[in-house]
């Protein structure tokens, strides 16, 4: 069972996706890799940043030496002296730029010359220091610059770069930690991704078994939060979906048994007719009248209890004078309660009640609500039918009758096909079982509600409150 579910659910999932598995893998090790690589360009800069700090400040150290060794008289005296010095200081990289009275910047190197001017060496003061980096074309140059009066100084000139071996190590401690990266997202991006996608794949099997047929199947509700709202909302489901084909087992039992009486009635009486027994051929043909007309009433309430949920149901809405339209139902049931001895009461406000309906509509769960009334109203009991306005412009219409009611706990129920019919078809006359909730139906499609209750005549109230126009 579990292969053919575990089967089912691959041919569910369309081609070209890939498992959850594998993506949070994938997001884990990108994840990873990018941390890493910016990681690794931020402390790049640091180290950058860091050795050049050492560069500036033994430069600065050297310039300070050389500084204490020359004259305060200026450079004439020293100018050999510090020639050697620069020769000296060559072998570290680091160029030597005197700024001389009447002759300007000397040096050997012209971009460290430009490096110096950049950095203000030509305007330099007595016992002014210097410190500072500039760029020259594509590269960046430290400068230490000292002034020694008579518009005379020097500078120590180096330029920015780290050494072949000190970028080998850097580079190489990237990699390492990048690899590292990698391997720890990719365990960490496969253990979650299994933590995750196990519950969720015992939570598809279960709706694929769902999908078969299947109702006793409860998926675990395990894993994160979200994963386990999942479930459970699938629990839900296969409970909602057992509870709704118990309902509708039932409702069909419920029509078949309604069915089955006019068809038997109808069945034996044209058998008699067709083998020419029937006493009284008037009778047996008014009997299967009768029950045919029965047949076509309920076949009737089945589709449009089917058609109400669908978009195409129609309904002809118009701006319509309630008391009219009660006053034309109350002349035919008038007649009907006075053939079974029960007392017809008409409720209407002086004023008109106007509202935005379906007068059809409205008429066929009148006639409905009344049928129900009138079949369990005993002769010499009330049937009343009134309508009144509500505040805030709403009406109110009220079917009542003085027959048995119904237990407290019916009335929350009583639009639910078939469940006064099973409860009291053995104690009371009871119609198919869906007129009550075609007639809720009607009523909720038209914009308004229909409810239950206790009658001060007795019996069953039932109400229905459209809203106002």
């Amino acid at each position: 069972m579990a292969q053919v579910l575990a089967a089912d659910e691959r041919a569910a999932v369309p081609v070209g996706r890939g498992s959850l598995t594998n993506r949070i893998l994938l997001t884990c090790v990108a994840v990873a890799g990018v941390a890493v690589l910016v990681a690794g360009l931020v402390m790049a800069g640091l180290a950058r940043r860091s050795a050049q700090n050492v560069l500036q400040q033994s430069l600065a150290a050297q310039a300070d030496v050389i500084a204490g060794q020359v004259d305060q008289r200026g450079l004439g005296p020293r100018a050999a002296g510090l020639g050697r010095v620069a020769q000296v200081v060559r072998g570290q990289g680091i160029v030597v730029v005197l700024q001389l009275p009447r002759r300007g910047l000397q040096s050997t190197d012209p971009q460290s010359t430009q490096a110096a001017s950049a950095a203000g060496l030509d305007a330099i003061g007595e016992a002014q220091q210097i410190s500072t980096e500039v760029r020259v074309g594509r590269t960046d140059y430290l400068v230490e610059a000292r002034g020694l009066g008579d518009n005379s100084g020097f500078a120590l000139v180096e330029p920015v770069r780290l050494s072949g071996d000190t970028r080998r190590i850097l580079l190489r401690n990237i990699l390492v930690a990048l690899g590292a990266g990698l391997l720890v997202a990719a365990v960490a991006g496969a253990v979650l991704g299994r933590l995750l996608g196990r519950p969720l794949r015992r939570t598809a099997n279960v709706a694929a078994a769902m999908r078969q047929g299947r109702r006793d199947l409860h998926a675990p509700v395990e894993g994160p939060t979200e994963v386990a709202e999942v479930a459970h909302a699938v629990n839900e489901l296969s409970v909602a979906l057992r509870h709704s084909e118990a309902r509708q087992r039932e409702f069909l039992l419920s029509v078949s048994h309604e069915l089955r009486t006019p068809l038997t009635a109808v069945h034996g009486f044209a058998e008699s007719l067709a083998d020419g027994v029937a006493p009284d051929p008037r009778h047996a043909g008014q009997v299967i009248q009768r029950e045919s007309l029965r047949l076509e009433r309920l076949v009737s309430d089945l589709l449009d209890l089917a058609r109400i949920g669908a978009d195409q149901f129609q309904l002809d809405l118009a701006r319509v004078d309630l008391r009219e339209t009660l006053i034309a139902c109350a002349e035919v049931w008038r007649v009907r309660c006075a053939g079974q001895g029960v007392q017809f009461r008409l409720e209407l406000p002086p004023e008109p009640a106007v509202a935005t309906t379906d007068p059809r509509r409205i008429r066929q769960v009148l006639d409905g609500l009344a049928e129900n009334a009138l079949r369990v109203t005993p002769a010499g009991a009330q049937l009343t039918m009134s309508l009144s306005r509500q505040p805030g412009g709403a009406v109110a219409i009220q079917v009542r009758d003085g027959g048995p009611g119904l237990a407290s706990e019916d009335y929350a129920v009583a639009f639910r096909p078939g469940v006064l019919n099973r409860k009291y078809r053995g104690s009371r006359p009871v119609g198919s079982g869906i007129g009550l909730a075609l007639a809720h139906g009607l009523v909720t499609r038209l914009g308004g509600t229909l409810t239950a209750g206790p009658a001060p005549e007795g019996g069953a109230a039932f109400t229905i409150v459209l809203p106002a126009t």
